[in-house]
């Protein structure tokens, strides 16, 4: 059911409907929980995300530049899961800034579009606004953002865009649900586990790297700290619930998905377990609690 507001509150209010399942934004989700709790009814609130990929010096930077693109434009950056933050290591951040050159956008319908418009003009607005503080503060636009002219004659099409930030200021902790993408730089890896979680989202996150003990401790509880973990993979795909962090419940039933981090394999035992599974190939997927990532891996 597509509706607005006033069209979804007979279904929140009423006891007849013991289920209640929405998708759409934080806003939305904190009008209707509590409504749907007052009358002891649940609730599956499918929010949106602020979706980060950590890219190391010793990452793969052709597979990288596949994932970050497919991520962070797919869909016109209209998906819970779209990346919309990429920290990278200073000294490879110049080599992924302009991924998004070359995108042919237009018409979806047309063989060679790549990317398509946005649903509405209220959205193209809130690129533009957000793309304009980021500059504020500090940010430069580093490709996109434009307007499009298509074939088709109408629509929102806009030139996904990459924007180099100083820091992680509140336009980039904040979801702007189009094709924008915040480029970080850090030193060290703990200075990019720190960025990675100092937003308030937590639904899905990514790690580009060759290198298992980074791999490792991205997956580990002091690590992403997000619903979905992905190594050498997207953040797009696999949407499981809301947003908004809870550490207490993303960090006990993550779901990982591995990609082409070739040969992972510890030298300690039974707490490797998962990693012990993993292949090359990618797509392979690994579901697994945190409680029992230690005993247990199941390959799905």
């Amino acid at each position: 059911m597509l509706t607005d507001a006033a069209g979804a509150q007979p279904l929140v209010d009423s006891p007849l409907v013991p289920l209640i399942s929405a998708t759409g934004s934080e806003r939305m989700g904190a009008a209707i929980g509590p409504r749907v709790a007052a009358r002891f009814g649940r609730s599956i609130l499918e929010l949106g995300g602020n979706n980060a990929a950590v890219v190391t010096p010793s990452a793969d930077l052709d597979l990288a530049v596949r994932g970050i693109v497919f991520a962070a434009a797919g869909t016109a950056g209209q998906r819970c899961t779209t990346m919309r933050r990429l920290i990278v290591h200073e000294s490879i951040a110049d080599q992924l800034a302009s991924v998004y050159r070359g995108l042919a956008v237009g018409n979806p319908f047309e063989e060679s579009a790549l990317v398509g418009p946005l649903i509405d003009e209220q959205s193209f607005s809130a690129m533009q606004s957000a793309l304009t503080q980021a500059a504020a503060d500090g940010g430069t636009v580093v490709v996109g953002g434009e307007r499009v002219e298509t074939s088709s004659g109408n629509g929102y099409h806009v030139r996904p865009a990459v924007v180099r930030m100083p820091a992680q200021s509140e336009v980039v902790r904040r979801e702007t649900f189009a094709p924008i993408l915040y480029v970080l730089t850090y030193s060290t890896f703990d200075e990019a586990l720190a960025l990675h979680n100092s937003v308030p989202q937590g639904l899905s996150s990514s790690i580009f790297t060759a290198d298992q003990r980074e791999a490792e401790r991205f997956l580990a509880a002091e690590g992403s700290g997000c619903g979905i973990v992905n190594v050498n993979i997207g953040t797009s795909g696999a949407e499981i619930g809301g947003a908004v962090r809870r550490r207490e419940i993303h960090r006990r039933r993550p779901r990982v998905r591995l990609g082409c981090l070739a040969r992972l394999h510890a030298a300690s035992h039974q707490h490797h377990q998962l990693l012990h599974r993993t292949a090359s190939c990618p797509g392979r997927r690994i579901r697994m609690t945190r409680d029992d990532a230690e005993r247990r891996s199941r390959v799905t």
